[in-house]
């Protein structure tokens, strides 16, 4: 009876048909950088996890929020006002050179100063107040130690917030700069021309190079010192000392080296050639001449020049190709100095004892 029992319910399992489970192909390219859970669900990889995280950190963070308005009044302060009590300068100024976008970047109608003297001032304050408690605060709060705890790279979690940190940098210079383009769209009704697009496009890609540096910066402070108030503190000196200090210092060193009134085209050659290499030591005065080069195509030169040098030269614009070799060299400085500061931190971090205190 019993063996009877036992061949019907077997019977039973070997009727019964179970439907194999369709896996989703794996290859796809959307699978190559994440995982599938248990759940059936697509998991980033950690590196996205922590960029993603890092970004929206930051668009909900006060500090971000208040800097941003800033920096956007800012600009359409003193854009509205060009727009309005300049634009009959505007118009006779590019009528020459047919540039009428570019000097929405660079003049002004004396009230407020132009949109790049803007960026140039409060760009640097907006990468360090990204950067400057990077590491020290996930240190103090002790999840740097629990993030460690998991199978992440080390240095993954730093090149999380650099990378984010350029993103929020990019989005934010990018759409200025294309709302000062639909300011000027709507004031005239002309679209710019393909010149005068790819200069400002050129000119947003090296401001987001210079705020990086700041950013950079902050972010080593924050790798070599633990208090966020003394990464920020140290940043905003370094600011400070470049803008304020810096130039009274090479001021005073120019004064001494300066020619008399009988010195010979050699010996006054020469002290140009000192007070302009002096001055490359400044970040902002790299960035300076590289928006007065781009934005500005009738810069045909940013150090002296000599008589034989100036003999023969016709004044006129130079194409963007040219522009971008004339700067190329500030261009360099100014990526090798974020270069630096990335490299610093990395060696830092990678060495430090992350464990929290207590």
């Amino acid at each position: 009876m019993k063996n009877n029992v036992f061949q019907a319910a077997k019977l039973k399992l070997t009727a019964i048909k179970i439907p194999k489970l369709q896996l989703p192909d794996t290859s796809l390219p959307i699978f190559k950088n994440g995982s599938l859970g248990n759940d059936g669900t697509l998991t980033l990889s950690p590196f996205k996890a922590m960029v993603k995280k890092e970004v929206t950190d930051h668009i909900r963070n006060w500090r971000f929020i208040i800097l941003f308005a800033l920096i956007t009044l800012a600009c359409l302060g003193t854009l509205f006002s060009t727009l309005n009590d300049g634009m009959k300068a505007l118009v006779t100024d590019s009528s020459d050179n047919n540039f009428f976008f570019l000097n929405l970047f660079t003049k002004s109608d004396g009230t407020l100063p132009p949109y790049f003297v803007f960026v140039g001032f409060l760009g640097p304050l907006f990468g360090i107040s990204l950067g400057f408690d990077a590491i020290s605060s996930e240190q103090n709060r002790g999840t740097l130690s629990r993030i460690l705890a998991q199978p992440v790279p080390r240095d993954s979690i730093l090149n999380a917030k650099f990378l984010a940190g350029i993103i929020v940098i990019s989005v934010m210079l990018f759409s200025l700069s294309f709302l000062v383009l639909g300011a000027g769209l709507v004031a005239i009704g002309i679209p710019p021309t393909a010149e005068e697009f790819m200069r400002i496009m050129v000119y947003t890609v090296l401001s987001i190079v210079y705020v990086s540096f700041w950013l950079n910066l902050s972010i080593l402070f924050s790798v070599r010192f633990r208090q966020p108030a003394t990464s920020a503190l140290l940043g905003i000196a370094v600011w400070l000392f470049f803008t304020l200090f810096y130039p009274m210092i090479a001021n005073l060193i120019i004064k001494g080296y300066e020619p008399s009134k009988f010195a010979s085209p050699r010996a006054i050659y020469f002290y140009e050639k000192l007070k302009f290499y002096l001055l490359q030591i400044m970040p902002n005065e790299l960035f300076d001449e590289i928006t007065s080069a781009i934005l500005v195509p009738s810069v045909r030169s940013l150090g002296p020049l000599t008589m034989e040098q100036l003999h023969g030269a016709i004044p006129s614009s130079l194409p963007l190709g040219q522009s971008v070799l004339l700067v190329w060299p500030q261009f360099t400085g100014l990526l090798a100095l974020t270069l630096l500061c990335f490299l610093l931190s990395y060696i830092l971090f990678m060495k430090r004892e992350i464990r929290s205190r207590g």
